[in-house]
């Protein structure tokens, strides 16, 4: 993972930069917070990344003398087929639209939310695939 975390810590340099000449010339406040904001979420992964690089130790990326086949094998758990993130899409679609429209629309949806977010969090709890 040292790639990743040198890569997003030469973001962190190049957005800083970037923010502080941009609110240097142009003196409007938006850009120049989202680009600073901007360079503190690549700390942030950044830091992450290496970190956890340190922690983990070398992978065959991160090495030039390695094989393809060193990094076979299983990649991780993929849902095979939730409908959770579908609702859980529209109920965040719900309040955002209701934070435009109205607050009352975020109080009828917000429910659907809550119950989307535990559906997705105890998918495998229970039923078919539950471990």
């Amino acid at each position: 993972m040292k790639v990743e975390g040198l890569l997003f810590s030469a973001g962190v340099v190049f957005f800083l930069a970037v923010g502080i000449v941009y609110g240097l010339i142009t003196h409007e406040p938006a850009g120049t917070c989202a680009l600073l904001f901007t360079a503190g979420l690549a700390a942030l992964t950044g830091f992450y990344t290496l970190f956890t690089g340190h922690r983990l130790g070398m992978r065959p990326e991160d090495r030039k003398d390695a094989e393809i086949e060193e990094n076979a094998g299983e990649l991780g758990f993929f849902s095979p087929g939730s409908w959770w993130p579908l609702f859980l899409g529209g109920s965040i679609g719900g309040i955002a639209l209701g934070l435009a429209v109205g607050w009352w629309l975020v109080a009828v949806v917000a429910p659907f939310l809550l119950l989307s977010i535990l559906g997705l969090v105890f998918e495998y709890y229970r039923g078919e695939h539950a471990h």
